[in-house]
């Protein structure tokens, strides 16, 4: 850990050598310059002649590029406090847009684009309080402006300039809208994407202005690059690596392109390994990994074509390219199109099976995964989660787990709720401290995750727990969490390890001393299976005709079921799921010592 720490301020202090741009070489002159060079297009089309599969994805491309023709243009709608749907959607349609006219020259597709681009660039604002939106939208007008150059007149050149600076960049320098720039979370990310790709695009113009908002955004964007070490668990968990993880390549590839290197920010600590994390978020069930803020379905990312080329490491592929094979609505992302450019040295034909089956990753939210194999659809996969609720995006769910077997999930998560629909009844989500009104929403804390409840409290906003491996090896594999930071005032220490044994099974064990107090423990784990009790410490749960057994032994208690109907009416309904687990009175001063086995019954 230490030495990962001293490897990212050396790789720190070596680009703040580089902060001076104006001692550069100039940044690449002529269009386009923006990720999509001009001697990409003749590697994509031989990639399109070569692959099926690459053709297909040409094709799903082109052909939504002439479905988005038909759409209404876009207006200035604000849902709530965001503009952000809006901007993505131009995002989504810019890149369509901008790919189908550079890789098939046809001109309405320029055409259209450069009408959206006029349009957008007309709106009064880009809705700089919440600054995600100007920065997604200034991104989409500066890859407009570099992808169609040729096509647009200079009538249109001017007047997107113009909103490109008026919009985008100068609100950036306005104190109430930048608290991203010190933050170390997903809109540093972003909002630094945006305002580089916005001046680069523009920058023979404005050549001093884009060597002060460069030097700036090297300096920021450090700040959520250094939560990459030293593993790559991203702290935000997988929908947010989609997100943030999307736009840092963005910047990276964008800037190594203009300036011909990274300055070293490929290699921080962490950063390659993040596709690893990735790769292993993805469950045998065909769900990720969904703590924190997010859904727990999968998606196509773009991003990790990226990092497959820059590790030679085509296994990072894997899910990747089953995802393309069977996903049916990959156009809705609205990268999409960049994986014609990331992955234009990839064979989606050869693919690379993983050598790892586990996965550790430190940091400021610590997970780990294991599973029994890559290919068997019935495998075994459970991803443990440590860490802090403190983190960005956070949730009390510190000691929780996720199980698939089976080609199932069986211990679930139910992730994120959407936000406008708590923000838009008043709830203060934002909040993280221990009172805050955060907690009270029943997806975010620690009774609704597959973890421990003493005495009915909430774990400790200022905890954390490390993972740590216990034993690994082919018969079993087994992690290690010291929970009793998340229950300070509850018990003097509180533990729990989860082991894969013989690719057949999972123990979850906990160990317990309780303090002071007497109460009661609730072990809590969330399903979508339907429950049944089957005798004294014995219950199993069936779902699509398939059963998991679940036992617990070195304790008397009874395996019930309980609602998961939330609590208030800014909650969102949680249909078709249940908790499962035991409830158990305790005493003063007690020590519990117990294992929960998880039995697939093939």
């Amino acid at each position: 850990m230490k030495k990962g720490f001293l490897i990212y301020w050396l790789f720190v202090a070596q680009i703040a050598l580089a902060q001076d741009f104006s001692r550069l070489l100039p940044a690449a002159q002529g269009h386009p310059r923006l990720l999509f060079l001009k001697a990409d297009e003749a590697i994509i089309h031989r990639n399109i002649q070569q692959d099926t599969l690459w053709a297909n994805l040409h094709q799903q491309i082109v052909k939504e590029a002439d479905v988005l023709l038909l759409k209404e243009p876009l207006v200035r709608k604000q849902i709530g406090r965001r503009l952000l749907g809006v901007s993505r959607e131009m995002l989504r349609r810019t890149l369509f847009w901008s790919y189908a006219y550079r890789m098939t020259q046809q001109p309405k597709y320029a055409q259209r684009a450069e009408k959206e681009l006029l349009q957008i660039c007309q709106f009064t604002d880009w809705n700089p309080s919440h600054f995600l939106d100007v920065a997604e939208m200034t991104t989409a007008v500066a890859i407009g402006y570099d992808w169609l150059f040729e096509a647009l007149s200079p009538e249109s050149k001017k007047m997107i300039q113009a909103a490109i600076l008026s919009k985008g960049i100068e609100p950036s320098y306005d104190e109430r809208y930048t608290s991203w720039l010190k933050a170390s979370h997903n809109w540093n990310q972003v909002c630094n994407v945006g305002m580089s790709l916005g001046i680069l695009a523009i920058q023979e113009d404005y050549p001093e202005k884009a060597k002060e908002l460069m030097q700036r955004a090297q300096k920021s964007i450090v700040l959520a690059m250094k939560d990459y070490g030293p593993d790559g668990a991203y702290p935000e968990g997988y929908a947010y690596w989609g997100y943030g993880t999307s736009f840092q390549v963005l910047y990276n590839d964008a800037i190594e392109k203009a300036y011909g290197s990274s300055f070293g920010l490929n290699e921080l600590p962490g950063f390659y390994a993040s596709a690893n994390y990735m790769l292993h978020m993805a469950g045998p069930s065909r769900k990720n990994f969904n703590y924190s803020d997010s859904g727990d379905g999968m998606g196509f990312h773009p991003a990790m074509f990226w990092f497959a080329n820059k590790t030679q490491n085509a296994s990072l592929l894997y899910t990747e390219i089953n995802t393309l094979k069977s996903a049916k609505n990959l156009v809705s992302d609205r990268l999409l199109p960049l994986v014609m450019v990331w992955g234009k040295g990839e064979s989606l034909v050869k693919q690379s099976m993983p050598e790892n089956l586990t996965y550790l990753g430190g940091g400021p939210n610590p997970v780990a995964m294991m599973r029994s194999s890559w290919t068997d659809p019935n495998a075994l996969y459970v991803g443990v989660k440590g860490g802090s609720p403190s983190v960005n995006h956070g949730h009390m769910d510190i000691g929780s787990f996720v199980f698939d077997a089976l080609g199932e999930r069986w211990a679930m998560d139910f992730g994120m709720q959407d936000y406008n629909s708590l923000e838009s009844k008043g709830v203060a989500i934002w909040g993280k401290e221990q009172n805050s009104q955060r907690w009270d929403v029943f997806r975010y804390h620690n009774k609704s995750h597959n973890t421990l409840t003493l005495n009915n409290q909430l774990q400790a906003v200022k905890g954390k727990a490390e993972i740590q491996w216990k034993q690994e090896s082919n018969k079993r594999t087994e992690v290690n969490l010291d929970l009793s930071s998340l229950y300070p005032d509850q018990a003097k220490g509180v533990s729990r390890q989860v082991a894969l044994v013989n690719k057949r099974v999972v123990e979850i064990s906990d160990q317990i001393q309780l303090g002071k107090q007497g109460g009661e423990l609730v072990w809590t784990m969330l399903t979508a299976a339907e429950f049944h009790a089957d005798g004294p410490g014995k219950a199993y749960l069936t779902q699509k005709g398939k059963r998991l057994n679940l036992q617990l032994k070195g304790m008397k208690g009874e395996w019930i079921s309980w609602s998961s109907e939330p609590n208030h009416d800014y909650d969102a309904p949680n249909l078709g799921t249940r908790f499962v687990g035991f409830k158990v009175a305790t005493k003063e001063n007690q020590k519990l010592k117990y294992q929960v086995i998880l039995v697939p019954v093939h």
